[in-house]
Protein backbone atom coordinates (compact mmCIF):
# COMPACT_ATOMS: atom_id res chain seq x y z
CA UNK A 1 0.00 0.00 0.00
CA UNK A 2 1.11 3.56 -0.61
CA UNK A 3 1.06 6.10 2.21
CA UNK A 4 -1.64 8.67 1.53
CA UNK A 5 -2.71 10.17 4.82
CA UNK A 6 -1.21 10.75 8.25
CA UNK A 7 -2.66 9.30 11.44
CA UNK A 8 -2.55 11.17 14.73
CA UNK A 9 -1.17 8.99 17.55
CA UNK A 10 -2.18 10.56 20.87
CA UNK A 11 0.86 10.33 23.15
CA UNK A 12 -0.33 9.33 26.63
CA UNK A 13 3.35 9.12 27.68
CA UNK A 14 2.99 5.45 28.58
CA UNK A 15 3.56 2.34 26.49
CA UNK A 16 5.62 1.60 23.43
CA UNK A 17 4.27 3.94 20.77
CA UNK A 18 7.04 2.94 18.39
CA UNK A 19 5.60 -0.56 18.01
CA UNK A 20 2.25 0.90 16.96
CA UNK A 21 3.95 3.26 14.51
CA UNK A 22 5.88 0.33 13.04
CA UNK A 23 2.70 -1.73 12.67
CA UNK A 24 0.99 1.02 10.68
CA UNK A 25 4.15 1.57 8.64
CA UNK A 26 3.79 -2.03 7.41
CA UNK A 27 0.52 -1.06 5.72
CA UNK A 28 1.92 2.17 4.32
CA UNK A 29 0.63 4.67 6.88
CA UNK A 30 2.65 7.06 9.02
CA UNK A 31 1.70 8.18 12.52
CA UNK A 32 2.24 11.69 13.84
CA UNK A 33 3.14 11.90 17.53
CA UNK A 34 0.38 14.08 19.01
CA UNK A 35 1.45 15.95 22.14
CA UNK A 36 -1.12 18.78 22.11
CA UNK A 37 -4.80 18.93 21.03
CA UNK A 38 -4.08 21.54 18.35
CA UNK A 39 -1.91 18.97 16.59
CA UNK A 40 -5.04 16.91 15.84
CA UNK A 41 -5.97 19.42 13.13
CA UNK A 42 -5.53 17.92 9.70
CA UNK A 43 -4.95 14.29 10.70
CA UNK A 44 -6.84 11.63 8.75
CA UNK A 45 -7.61 9.52 11.83
CA UNK A 46 -6.87 9.44 15.54
CA UNK A 47 -5.23 6.51 17.34
CA UNK A 48 -5.72 6.35 21.10
CA UNK A 49 -3.28 3.76 22.49
CA UNK A 50 -2.49 3.04 26.09
CA UNK A 51 -1.33 0.76 28.85
CA UNK A 52 -1.70 1.26 32.58
CA UNK A 53 -4.50 2.64 34.75
CA UNK A 54 -7.73 4.17 33.43
CA UNK A 55 -7.90 7.04 35.92
CA UNK A 56 -4.29 8.08 35.30
CA UNK A 57 -4.85 8.12 31.54
CA UNK A 58 -8.03 10.21 31.88
CA UNK A 59 -6.27 12.65 34.22
CA UNK A 60 -3.56 12.95 31.57
CA UNK A 61 -6.09 13.64 28.79
CA UNK A 62 -8.01 16.14 30.92
CA UNK A 63 -4.90 17.98 32.10
CA UNK A 64 -3.63 18.37 28.55
CA UNK A 65 -6.99 19.44 27.11
CA UNK A 66 -7.66 16.42 24.90
CA UNK A 67 -11.07 15.35 26.19
CA UNK A 68 -13.37 17.90 24.56
CA UNK A 69 -11.51 17.93 21.20
CA UNK A 70 -11.77 14.13 21.01
CA UNK A 71 -15.47 14.26 21.85
CA UNK A 72 -16.00 16.96 19.21
CA UNK A 73 -14.22 14.88 16.55
CA UNK A 74 -16.40 11.87 17.37
CA UNK A 75 -19.59 13.92 17.34
CA UNK A 76 -18.77 15.53 14.03
CA UNK A 77 -17.75 12.15 12.57
CA UNK A 78 -15.03 13.90 10.63
CA UNK A 79 -12.26 11.40 11.29
CA UNK A 80 -12.13 7.78 12.44
CA UNK A 81 -11.00 7.20 16.04
CA UNK A 82 -9.36 3.92 17.06
CA UNK A 83 -8.79 2.95 20.70
CA UNK A 84 -6.27 0.18 21.40
CA UNK A 85 -6.25 -1.80 24.68
CA UNK A 86 -6.59 0.84 27.45
CA UNK A 87 -7.43 3.24 24.62
CA UNK A 88 -10.56 1.20 23.90
CA UNK A 89 -11.57 1.30 27.57
CA UNK A 90 -11.18 5.09 27.59
CA UNK A 91 -13.97 5.25 25.00
CA UNK A 92 -16.46 4.13 27.68
CA UNK A 93 -18.63 6.31 29.94
CA UNK A 94 -16.84 5.18 33.09
CA UNK A 95 -14.51 2.66 34.70
CA UNK A 96 -14.52 1.06 38.14
CA UNK A 97 -10.72 0.71 38.17
CA UNK A 98 -9.40 2.16 41.47
CA UNK A 99 -12.77 3.83 42.14
CA UNK A 100 -15.33 5.16 39.70
CA UNK A 101 -13.88 7.41 36.99
CA UNK A 102 -15.46 9.13 33.99
CA UNK A 103 -14.26 8.19 30.50
CA UNK A 104 -14.62 9.89 27.13
CA UNK A 105 -18.19 8.67 26.67
CA UNK A 106 -17.75 7.95 22.96
CA UNK A 107 -19.15 4.41 23.19
CA UNK A 108 -21.72 4.09 26.02
CA UNK A 109 -20.78 1.47 28.59
CA UNK A 110 -18.68 0.65 31.62
CA UNK A 111 -15.26 -0.89 32.25
CA UNK A 112 -15.22 -3.56 34.97
CA UNK A 113 -12.62 -5.91 36.44
CA UNK A 114 -12.10 -9.45 35.21
CA UNK A 115 -12.98 -12.11 37.81
CA UNK A 116 -10.59 -15.05 38.10
CA UNK A 117 -13.37 -17.55 38.81
CA UNK A 118 -15.22 -16.51 35.65
CA UNK A 119 -12.29 -16.52 33.28
CA UNK A 120 -10.76 -19.71 34.73
CA UNK A 121 -7.36 -18.06 34.87
CA UNK A 122 -5.27 -15.41 36.48
CA UNK A 123 -5.86 -11.67 36.29
CA UNK A 124 -4.40 -9.93 34.38
CA UNK A 125 -5.21 -12.00 31.33
CA UNK A 126 -1.98 -12.17 29.35
CA UNK A 127 -1.40 -14.04 26.12
CA UNK A 128 -2.98 -15.20 22.89
CA UNK A 129 -6.76 -15.64 22.83
CA UNK A 130 -9.05 -17.03 20.17
CA UNK A 131 -11.31 -14.18 19.08
CA UNK A 132 -14.70 -14.76 17.46
CA UNK A 133 -16.01 -12.34 14.84
CA UNK A 134 -19.65 -11.45 15.56
CA UNK A 135 -20.41 -9.08 12.68
CA UNK A 136 -18.78 -7.40 9.72
CA UNK A 137 -17.01 -4.16 10.58
CA UNK A 138 -14.06 -1.95 9.70
CA UNK A 139 -11.88 -4.58 11.37
CA UNK A 140 -13.38 -7.68 9.76
CA UNK A 141 -14.77 -7.79 6.20
CA UNK A 142 -16.66 -11.02 6.99
CA UNK A 143 -19.31 -11.48 9.67
CA UNK A 144 -18.03 -14.82 10.98
CA UNK A 145 -14.76 -16.59 11.70
CA UNK A 146 -11.98 -16.58 14.26
CA UNK A 147 -8.63 -14.84 14.68
CA UNK A 148 -5.94 -15.04 17.34
CA UNK A 149 -4.75 -11.86 19.05
CA UNK A 150 -2.47 -10.97 21.94
CA UNK A 151 -4.13 -9.61 25.10
CA UNK A 152 -2.85 -7.92 28.26
CA UNK A 153 -5.65 -6.65 30.53
CA UNK A 154 -7.22 -6.82 33.97
CA UNK A 155 -10.43 -4.97 33.05
CA UNK A 156 -12.90 -5.32 30.22
CA UNK A 157 -15.47 -3.13 28.51
CA UNK A 158 -19.20 -3.87 28.79
CA UNK A 159 -21.06 -1.68 26.27
CA UNK A 160 -24.61 -0.55 27.00
CA UNK A 161 -25.73 -1.48 23.49
CA UNK A 162 -24.58 -4.97 22.50
CA UNK A 163 -25.03 -4.06 18.83
CA UNK A 164 -21.68 -2.21 18.95
CA UNK A 165 -19.84 -5.47 19.72
CA UNK A 166 -18.09 -6.84 16.62
CA UNK A 167 -15.85 -9.49 18.24
CA UNK A 168 -15.55 -11.39 21.52
CA UNK A 169 -12.99 -13.58 23.28
CA UNK A 170 -13.96 -16.55 25.44
CA UNK A 171 -12.10 -16.62 28.76
CA UNK A 172 -13.38 -19.61 30.74
CA UNK A 173 -17.12 -19.10 31.17
CA UNK A 174 -16.83 -15.39 30.43
CA UNK A 175 -17.40 -13.86 27.03
CA UNK A 176 -15.27 -10.72 26.91
CA UNK A 177 -15.77 -7.91 24.40
CA UNK A 178 -12.77 -7.84 22.08
CA UNK A 179 -13.80 -5.15 19.59
CA UNK A 180 -16.47 -2.46 19.28
CA UNK A 181 -17.61 -0.09 16.56
CA UNK A 182 -20.00 2.86 16.75
CA UNK A 183 -20.15 5.13 13.70
CA UNK A 184 -16.56 6.35 13.17
CA UNK A 185 -15.36 5.27 16.64
CA UNK A 186 -13.76 1.83 16.99
CA UNK A 187 -11.95 -0.01 19.75
CA UNK A 188 -9.99 -3.23 20.26
CA UNK A 189 -9.04 -4.75 23.62
CA UNK A 190 -6.01 -6.63 22.30
CA UNK A 191 -2.69 -5.42 20.89
CA UNK A 192 -2.63 -5.67 17.07
CA UNK A 193 0.99 -4.53 17.03
CA UNK A 194 1.88 -7.69 19.01
CA UNK A 195 -0.45 -10.03 17.12
CA UNK A 196 1.70 -10.78 14.07
CA UNK A 197 -0.11 -11.29 10.75
CA UNK A 198 -3.64 -11.25 12.19
CA UNK A 199 -2.92 -7.93 13.85
CA UNK A 200 -1.51 -6.35 10.69
CA UNK A 201 -4.41 -7.70 8.62
CA UNK A 202 -6.87 -6.14 11.08
CA UNK A 203 -5.18 -2.74 10.89
CA UNK A 204 -5.13 -2.96 7.10
CA UNK A 205 -8.86 -3.71 6.99
CA UNK A 206 -9.63 -0.87 9.39
CA UNK A 207 -7.55 1.53 7.30
CA UNK A 208 -9.23 0.49 4.04
CA UNK A 209 -12.75 0.67 5.48
CA UNK A 210 -11.90 4.07 6.96
CA UNK A 211 -10.81 5.34 3.52
CA UNK A 212 -7.26 5.94 4.73
CA UNK A 213 -5.68 3.92 1.93
CA UNK A 214 -6.79 2.74 -1.49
Amino acid sequence: MTAERVLGLVNLRVGNLLSIQNAFAKIGLSCRDIQQPAELNGVAAVILPGVGAFHAAMENLNARGFVEPLRALAKARRVPILGICLGMQLLADESEEHGLHQGLGLVPGRVIRLVEQEIAGKVPNVGWCDTAIRKASRFFPDSTGHRSFYYVHSYHFEPTDKDVVVATARLGSKGVVAAVELDTVSGIQFHPEKSQDDGIDLLASWAQKSALVT
